[in-house]
């Protein structure tokens, strides 16, 4: 006898993009250090490389 299908229903909230993920990770205060540690290697790099 062939198993049974389980449906999930999905969640009433939709799925965020992932822009809006990356921007609210980014704005998140946990990672305010690397976000600042990233943003200065950015800017160093790029002085650097001109």
């Amino acid at each position: 006898m062939a198993p049974k299908r389980v449906t999930v229903a999905n969640s009433s909230r939709p799925q965020k993009s992932f822009l809006s993920t990356v921007y609210d990770e980014a704005t998140n205060p946990e990672n305010a250090t690397i976000v600042r540690s990233l943003l200065v290697f950015g800017v160093c790099y790029h002085s650097n490389a001109q």
